[in-house]
């Protein structure tokens, strides 16, 4: 009977060792993915700040650099010139929605279908068809529909989006990365990070998107991409906010 206590209690000690274990464990993962979440927040505050300006450059430059046929001159290009004009309402509707505080479903509708006369996103799609202001609005509606969660309309819309620019065009495949992700579509999601990641080398949207897809890879289990994601971004961006505590995540990774 002594021997049996003394087996048994061997049991328990090794139970709670085990449960002490996980549960340190857990903890330390939750707060590594606490600490690495935090640090995002500035480089995506840029990318709200300065949309506006981003898309805006690429506005003009579309104009400026039609050709010189006679159709282009004196069809497309007023085409193009008016719809860039149409933009600015319901771009001014997003940044709006983007701001702390802001009343951000009604700011997010209104960029997305209009108010008083004036086109939202989704009338520039329909009557714009066919112009880079079009292209545009199909980024604007994207995200717009990601931020009132409706991850389909964003798939739908940033998946029909092709713009070459660095900045916008990496975002636009982030995003469609984030709103997969929503959907749980795991693999289409982190096949939308790398594409975010290889679309530009940039010390604002690379980092970013290393560290989610990084995050992503942990949660499926595998762990040799996670660890290599990780090991980039804290190589080819130290100094980034997504570096941060980065050390954690390549530990979890590599044990």
């Amino acid at each position: 009977m002594a021997s049996y206590k003394r087996r048994g209690y061997k049991k328990s000690k090794n139970q709670d060792e085990a449960s002490a274990e996980a549960y340190a464990k857990d903890s330390q993962t939750a707060e590594v993915f606490s600490a690495l979440d935090s640090g995002a927040s500035r480089t995506e505050a840029w990318f709200s700040k300065n949309q506006r300006l981003i898309i805006g450059s690429i506005v003009v430059f579309a104009v400026l650099a039609l050709g010189f046929f006679g159709y282009t001159e004196f069809i497309q290009a007023p085409k193009e010139k008016e719809a860039a004009n149409e933009l600015y309402y319901p771009q001014r509707y997003l940044e709006q929605a983007l701001e702390p505080g802001a009343a951000k479903d009604s700011l997010l509708n209104l960029a997305l279908n209009g108010a008083e006369g004036k086109y939202g996103f989704l009338d520039i799609l329909s009557t714009y068809s066919n112009t880079k202001a079009a292209d545009i609005a199909s980024y604007g509606a994207g995200m717009a529909s990601f931020h009132l969660k409706n991850y389909q309309d964003a798939v739908d819309y940033l998946s029909s989006f092709s713009a070459a620019d660095d900045l916008l065009g990496a975002l636009a495949k982030g995003t469609l990365g984030d709103a997969y992700a929503e959907l749980e579509a795991y693999d289409k999601a982190m096949a939308s990070y790398q594409r975010a990641i290889d679309h530009a080398n940039n010390a604002f949207s690379t980092p970013i998107y290393l560290k989610k897809a990084a995050l992503l890879a942990f949660k499926l289990n595998d762990l040799s991409k996670a660890k290599s994601l990780a090991e980039r971004l804290k190589s080819q961006f130290p100094d980034s906010p997504e570096s941060v505590n980065i050390d954690g995540l390549i530990g979890l990774a590599t044990k």
